[in-house]
């Protein structure tokens, strides 16, 4: 099971949100690119990026320090990123700053076109990171929950090609409140390719509890505020995750 740390970006700082809201936001660090080598340093094998100003303006708005931390640690492991991906010159620029995959969330639900042509120019690089409430997915900064169901959605997805689903379950993310098992294991269930989840990791028994089910398709988890705040240290719970499960 993959622990990935996750930096959360606005106006060039990382912080972590309660459900969402922008003015809910805990700053943990002026300097994200040092947070970055951080989370290396304690064994993480993949960072999770998001421009939060990006994803509500819909375009970049934390180029410097996205570019700082990729200049970091690019060469070291993966990095994924979120937020304000709206056209393919987005993506192009992207991934040649260092990034391995960036994330279509809202764009992917009001433009499935788009998904289908970003897989085409850039296979391989492309995931998409599908929120929910009651298995209904939200938009816009998870102001608008649509009528499109997660796993309708997801099995798009996965015929156009990403690599890869992250699930966010709203009610859980930022309140540490444990992942929603459940409900991802039933995505994971439901497609061929692998789940991320994401939202409301708190402890240790949430790491057994995903890693009882991997099998099932559940690749990895992300985490933040638990990192952040310190009720999972993250060395120790990688390498729980890395331990075979009894």
């Amino acid at each position: 099971m993959l622990l990935i740390p996750a930096i959360d970006l606005k106006e060039g700082r990382c912080v972590r949100l309660k459900q969402g809201l922008m003015d809910q936001a805990t700053v943990f660090s002026d300097n994200p690119a040092e947070t970055a080598v951080h989370w290396v340093k304690q064994g993480a094998r993949r960072l999770h990026l998001v421009d939060l100003d990006g994803a509500f303006a819909g375009k970049p708005k934390n180029l410097d320090a996205i570019a700082a931390i990729l200049q970091e640690v690019s060469k070291e492991i993966p990095v994924q990123l979120g937020g304000g991906i709206r056209n393919l010159e987005t993506i192009e620029k992207y991934l040649a700053l260092g990034l391995t995959d960036v994330i279509i969330g809202t764009a992917a639900v009001k433009n499935p076109e788009f998904v289908r042509e970003a897989c085409k120019e850039f296979a391989g690089h492309i995931i998409v990171g599908l929120d929910a409430k009651d298995g209904m997915v939200a938009i816009d900064g998870w102001a608008t929950v649509t009528d499109h169901h997660v796993i309708d959605l997801s099995k798009r997805f996965e015929d156009d090609g990403v690599n890869s689903i992250i699930y966010t379950d709203i009610g859980r993310d930022g309140m540490m409140s444990g992942v929603n098992i459940e409900a991802t294991v039933k995505l994971a269930e439901a497609v061929n390719i692998p789940v991320i989840a994401s939202g409301g990791l708190t402890d240790l028994n949430d790491i057994r509890a995903l890693c009882a089910v991997e099998k099932s398709g559940v690749a990895g988890v992300i985490t933040g505020r638990a990192i952040y705040e310190g009720s999972i240290d993250f060395a120790e719970a990688q390498q729980l995750a890395d331990s075979p499960v009894s």
